[in-house]
């Protein structure tokens, strides 16, 4: 199993559109057995969900995602975690536990100007 987060200084990112790192896990017997950050190659949006499909990916833990993006991973193939928040290793241990506390309706909307206003508590 493989499991991604968005990633940025240690903690899930919360804009997936603008996310910039994914830490990619390698799942062993229920446990992590290896890790590691990757970067976006200066794609945004769909393209991010290219990376998650190029690099294997199972499952998909973030904070704010917007609709297309979330139908696009969805339609992958990618279980998707969306209003994930917190030190991102702790979250990956935390689905592993069963345990990992997210918000299945998530949704980030209206990217206008820079700015959006999302459901994702941030």
């Amino acid at each position: 199993m493989r499991i991604a987060v968005a990633y940025e200084n240690g903690e899930v990112f919360q804009h997936f559109g603008r996310t910039e790192s994914f830490k990619i896990y390698d799942i062993e017997d229920g446990k992590i057995s290896s890790s590691a950050v990757i970067g976006n190659g200066g794609l945004s949006h769909g393209g991010l969900v290219q990376i998650l499909l190029d690099n294997g990916v199972d499952t998909f833990i973030c904070g704010g995602i917007g609709g297309g993006a979330r139908n696009m991973i969805e339609s992958s193939g990618i279980k998707l975690l969306p209003g994930a928040s917190g030190n991102a290793d702790a979250c990956v241990q935390a689905y592993l536990d069963g345990k990992l506390s997210y918000d299945p309706d998530t949704e980030c909307h209206s990217h206008e100007g820079g700015e959006h206003s999302c459901h994702c508590g941030h």
